[in-house]
């Protein structure tokens, strides 16, 4: 992938899954939502699985286990093993262990998963800051978690205990709507301590690291629903991405996008995984991509023609992204968006 500023989302003759060795899935808002199937996606990850692409998901969410993912991923009709789920528990472990002696104890907020993936690198989870911890790893611990589990933090990360968090996104999709993630737990302690953890998960090199490592990827293709981690992310690795639009981000996000969030390709939902993707021309002094025409006027964006919504959101991706440059586009959207009931 050039790394140069995307002006508009690129086409495929091929499916994706063919012109892809591996797809990097992003989770939560992408496969499920608040332990659900999204519509379409068991149906299009067993297309893509059939035509020889190797699936892996990627999340952010250090709560479960890849045993217990991959364990729900095939109720859910998605069948699935531990080794192909990388989590920024795995990540975050890694990098805590290249700085602190074999053995030395780890202070954990958050659940089994960051446990686990802990004790997989020599490290000893504890509980509390009197446990004399060489490290503080805080990891997203559920709704469930006890306001004690981040006192316990602030406590040692105050007397200088080096802080590690699993990831920093702000909110997290659920069946309900979207909750507090884990760097809204992360702000709690940054607020009580002042201090500043490392970060490993999406979109930070150290994630990217352990994905590669651990699939073996060579033409990996990232799949998510959000700009700042998931896009953000295989921008940083110099690798192509796909966004859809099942979770976090919606259009007045994605047309808004700065060059570091601009994704390579855009779809409704994971059926544009095991299918080609439409290449959007310029056209009329605009852009056009399907039946729809989209331009770039004084002061908003405009659309013209009919078709399939996500061709006219790809038009339109193209005349902001074209219009802003290395900036961000704040071209009036909403008319445009409206034709396409978005």
């Amino acid at each position: 992938m050039s790394q140069g500023v995307r002006t508009r989302p690129e086409g495929s003759g091929q499916a994706l899954s063919e012109a892809y060795d591996t797809a990097l899935l992003d989770l939560d808002g992408v496969v499920y939502a608040g332990g659900r199937a999204i519509e379409h996606a068991v149906e299009s990850l067993a297309a893509a699985r059939d035509g020889g692409m190797h699936l892996a998901y990627v999340t952010n969410n250090a709560l479960r286990t890849p045993d217990a993912v991959a364990a729900h991923l095939t109720e859910l009709g998605i069948p699935a093993e531990a080794s192909d789920v990388i989590t920024s528990a795995q990540a975050v472990a890694r990098l805590v262990a290249e700085q602190v002696p074999e053995g030395a104890r780890v202070l954990v907020v958050g659940g089994e998963g960051l446990r686990v993936a802990l004790r997989e690198r020599g490290l000893v989870p504890v509980e509390s800051a009197d446990d004399d911890p060489a490290a503080v790893v805080q990891g997203y611990g559920g709704p469930e978690l006890p306001w004690g589990r981040l006192a316990e933090a602030s406590y040692a990360v105050a007397r200088g205990v080096p802080w590690f968090a699993s990831n920093t996104d702000l909110t997290i999709p659920s069946g309900r709507g979207i909750a507090p993630g884990n760097g809204a737990a992360v702000e709690v302690v940054r607020i009580a301590t002042g201090a500043e953890p490392q970060v490993a998960g999406k979109p930070l090199p150290p994630m990217h690291r352990e994905t590669i490592l651990r699939t073996g990827a060579k033409r990996p293709l990232v799949v998510g629903d959000r700009l700042d981690t998931d896009i953000e992310g295989a921008f940083n690795g110099g690798v192509d991405s796909l966004l859809v639009l099942t979770g976090v981000t919606d259009a007045v996000k994605l047309l808004a996008a700065p060059p570091q969030h601009r994704p390579t390709y855009v779809d409704a939902d994971l059926r544009g995984l095991p299918a080609p993707q439409p290449e959007v021309t310029e056209a009329d002094g605009g852009f056009q991509c399907g039946g729809w025409t989209a331009r770039a006027g004084t002061d908003r964006l405009e659309l013209d023609g009919d078709g399939e919504a996500v061709d006219g959101l790809r038009a339109l991706c193209a005349a902001a992204w074209t219009a802003a440059g290395q900036g961000v586009c704040e071209l009036d959207a909403e008319k445009a968006l409206a034709r396409l009931g978005w």
